[in-house]
């Protein structure tokens, strides 16, 4: 256990975080999973959902969840799997 308030204050500020985070991640995860089984079913609207997906990549990376590159690298490989220039590999 921290000895200073200071620290002590701090553990339990990156809990919170931690558990707000989780669930940011979680978000995250569910649509482009969503994205992903979209463009393997060959949906009718499939870029409507990658959409969504980029932009919740995006909201991830502006709050700091995810690292910006990581955004990018992620929404660049959604992109071309949905256009048919690059198999998309379901995980």
């Amino acid at each position: 256990m921290a000895k200073k308030t200071q620290a002590a204050k701090r553990h339990r500020q990156s809990l919170v975080r931690r558990d707000r985070n989780y669930g940011y991640r979680s978000r995250l995860r569910s649509f482009i999973k969503q994205a992903r089984q979209a463009i393997k079913e060959n949906s009718e609207n499939k870029q409507e959902i990658v959409n969504q997906a980029c932009r919740e990549l995006d909201r991830m990376a502006t709050r700091g969840i995810i690292h910006r590159n990581n955004a990018s690298r992620r929404k660049s490989r959604l992109l071309l799997a949905v256009s048919g220039k690059r198999k998309m590999v379901i995980a």
